[in-house]
């Protein structure tokens, strides 16, 4: 088996996601314009990239198309261009198995081939079973364990058993707080490589709370091990909290690494995309960012403790580093209310 790095480029889905932050949080009014998304697939095309993920499906009534969100896999394959490189895939991701299985079609080449799932851990046998269901209905499925530094080795069997049997694509390292470092790249890379079918990749989806994000995957890339991997990335970083690592500080990395042929031309033209939503603010590393990883907490918390109820660093790192074990992976804004109550907290208070 000769070992491949494929890369999967998430603006549309993880950036689309931000613009949805952003809007709920501080009220922002930039969204993706359709001619935007289009323009942007087709820079994804030329760019030889070899996966890219059109955007999110979950249920709604709204039209969320602007944050690249859509209500089902024949919504979202609209977006498929028809004469697309015989060797790039098209992928979605479904938010949580939510969909009723018996709503989503049998897989057909219009339609996307890839499908990402996050696995919920308050819900892993569903999100197991969500999984298994789409690749019996033919989609290679990516199996996308939110938090994984969250799971004990009892889990990460559970996953690695359930993704040998239902045959995943991939199977994923997700570092959702972005405070994984290169030693638990390398501990959870060599858990899963033992343990999996030699056909199933192993995906890493980084996150830049700590600016790591380029060194961690410098180490994941560097495992000396014949599987094939997938690096996710977008473009100018962008994505949710602190975002992930950029596309174009990967690409030149792996053309010469790896003498891979991406069009880095390409890359550069997607950056000009998305550089308007650049200078807005809206994502990457920043203290605030920073505070939720140290502490290993939901990074939403630390946005809302700051934007809306305009704490410093100080009180918001207080409060998160000594967050009830019962809050710290599900941020809500009852749950952080709970933590002003807890902490004795007001908006305008200015020290705890």
């Amino acid at each position: 088996m000769n070992k491949k790095i494929e890369v999967l480029d998430c603006t549309l889905r993880d950036g689309g996601l931000a613009l949805e932050d952003a809007m709920l949080v501080t009220g922002s009014k930039s969204s993706f314009k359709e001619n935007t998304v289009l323009d942007f697939i087709k820079t994804m095309k030329s760019s030889l990239i070899d996966i890219v993920e059109l955007g999110a499906i979950e249920i709604t009534n709204k039209n969320q198309n602007e944050f690249s969100i859509y209500k089902s896999i024949e919504q979202v394959s609209k977006l498929i261009l028809d004469n697309k490189p015989d060797n790039q895939m098209y992928v979605a991701l479904f938010r949580g198995p939510d969909t009723p299985i018996e709503d989503i079609p049998e897989w057909n080449p219009s339609y996307c081939e890839g499908i990402r799932v996050i696995i919920r851990y308050s819900e892993i046998n569903k999100s197991l079973n969500f999984c298994r269901s789409l690749a019996e209905k033919g989609y290679k499925v990516f199996v996308q364990p939110m938090l994984t530094m969250r799971y004990n080795n009892r889990e990460l069997d559970t996953l690695i058993n359930e993704a040998n049997e239902l045959g995943a694509y991939a199977l994923y390292l997700v570092d959702s707080y972005g405070y994984m470092d290169s030693n638990d790249v390398l501990k959870l890379f060599r858990f899963f490589d033992k343990g999996l079918n030699d056909k199933i990749r192993i995906g890493f989806h980084s996150h830049n709370n700590m600016n790591l994000a380029f060194s961690n995957v410098c180490e994941f890339v560097g495992q000396k091990s014949n599987r094939s991997i997938i690096v996710d990335s977008t473009i100018m970083g962008m994505g949710q909290g602190a975002g992930n690592i950029q596309t174009e500080l990967l690409i030149p990395y792996l053309n010469d690494l790896n003498s891979n042929n991406y069009n880095f031309y390409s890359v550069l033209d997607a950056c000009e995309i998305i550089d308007p939503f650049w200078k807005h603010n809206l994502w990457g590393y920043s203290v605030l960012n920073l505070l939720p990883a140290l502490s290993k907490t939901a990074y939403k918390y630390s946005s809302s403790l700051r934007k809306k109820h305009k704490l410093s660093y100080a009180q918001i790192h207080k409060i998160l580093s000594n967050i009830p074990e019962e809050l710290r992976h599900r941020y809500t804004i009852d749950n952080t209310n709970k933590l002003l109550e807890i902490f004795n907290v007001s908006s305008k208070k200015k020290k705890l």
